[in-house]
């Protein structure tokens, strides 16, 4: 059975309405002789009482409490305490005497409290309010003393009730993520037991024997690298709720996720590496612009591998090559050629974040580009925290 935070309120809402019921009925039948048409008022009472044996069932749940009832509910205590000024005499209520219903129709007020939260319950609160109001010919200190605690004490209520589903659905979606997490690893452990292995030698001996059988060979690599990335570091995602915040910190690892393949290795850290929006939409796009390098000027044969760490005060990302790497004086002569690629896609785009980004490479060794991000509560030195806010400059 689903766990539920507020069914021991509608449990302890059968309970107060039966037990006002019988108090109702027990101070109608001890101002009997006093009251000046008494008749009227036990025909009220009896329909009470019918009412609220006859539905219990229907305040077991919120699923059961439909607004149709609620409404019927409402209208039978607010009836009750109008109908009080025809059954008992003046000077009783202008002193102060119950109303029929009594304390009954805070139950039903609570009814829409549990049912609706607290603006549920501040409107129907402000109709038993008027009511009682009316029914007393004035507003009295003790009129607005009674008409306060229900008000107060039903948007209490209510208020509480809302913080609970709140509550109840982060606790949902968390059991959600350990057991999407737990069958995550169960299915890891058999698929890097046998599915990768398979598909990596597939991809092997597809490249040696080459032909159609290379095409092969290159698909299966390309599954190999899905299925490494989905087991090893893609996040879990979550459906989206109404209490989800647009435009909170981004995951920097569900932006890189796309650029794994065969031939690009991502690895991440098994928790998320938050950053925000804009800052994390240019260091992913800055590392494109990395990769898009091995494959123009490496081949498309070349292998890379994406490295992504989550420091204290910086976010670091290295792009790696097995590539000729870069001949001395190229990167100069380029930018004089008027092709900016490593100086305005990659460098310019983490020096207006407030990063760095350094390229290292050896001919016949490869090409390493090491991109560094400032965590915004951690930068010094008069640097903007761009981290944070997604602008300014160096």
């Amino acid at each position: 059975m689903r766990m539920s935070v507020e069914q021991p309120l509608w449990r302890a809402l059968v309970a107060y309405r039966v037990l006002t019921m019988g108090y109702a009925v027990g101070l109608y039948c001890y101002a009997y002789h006093d009251l000046r048409h008494p008749l009227p008022g036990g025909i009220y009472l009896g329909v009470l009482g019918v009412w609220t044996l006859s539905t219990l069932g229907r305040v077991m749940s919120a699923r059961r409490c439909t607004k149709g009832f609620l409404a019927a509910d409402l209208t039978l205590a607010i009836t009750g305490i109008l109908l009080t000024a025809l059954v008992d005499t003046q000077e009783r209520i202008t002193s102060g005497s119950f109303t029929l219903p009594s304390i009954w129709t805070a139950g039903s007020v609570l009814a829409f409290a549990i049912k609706g939260g607290w603006r549920w319950a501040a409107a129907a609160s402000s109709l038993v309010a008027v009511a009682d109001l009316v029914e007393r010919g004035g507003a009295g200190r003790e009129t607005l003393r009674n008409v306060l605690l229900v008000w107060v004490a039903s948007i209490g209520i209510g208020y509480v009730v809302e913080v609970a589903r709140i509550s109840e659905r982060t606790l949902a979606r968390a059991l959600q993520i350990e057991a999407a997490t737990r069958e995550r690893e169960r299915l890891a452990r058999d698929i890097h037991d046998g599915v990768l292995q398979v598909l990596a030698m597939v991809q092997r001996r597809g490249n040696q024997a080459g032909g159609e059988a290379a095409e092969l060979g290159r698909m299966a690599g390309e599954q190999e690298a899905a299925l490494r990335s989905l087991i090893s570091g893609a996040p879990i995602p979550l459906p989206r709720t109404a209490d989800d915040v647009p435009g909170g910190p981004h995951d920097l690892r569900t932006l890189l996720a796309p650029y794994a393949s065969a031939r690009v290795t991502l690895s991440a850290p098994g928790t998320p590496v938050l950053l925000d929006p804009a800052a994390a939409a240019e260091l992913a796009a800055a590392a494109g612009a990395a990769l898009d390098n091995v494959r123009r000027h490496a081949g498309e044969r070349a292998h890379a591998w994406i490295l992504v760490e989550d420091e204290p005060d910086a976010v670091l990302v290295t792009v790696r090559d097995d590539g000729p790497g870069i001949a001395a004086g190229r990167l100069s002569a380029a930018a004089d050629e008027g092709r900016l690629g490593v100086a305005q896609s990659i460098r310019g785009r983490l020096r207006d974040l407030g990063g760095t980004a350094e390229l290292m490479s050896l001919p016949g060794q490869g090409t390493e580009v090491e991109l560094r991000l400032p965590r915004a509560e951690r930068v010094q030195d008069g640097a903007t925290p761009v981290a944070a806010n997604g602008g300014g400059t160096a």
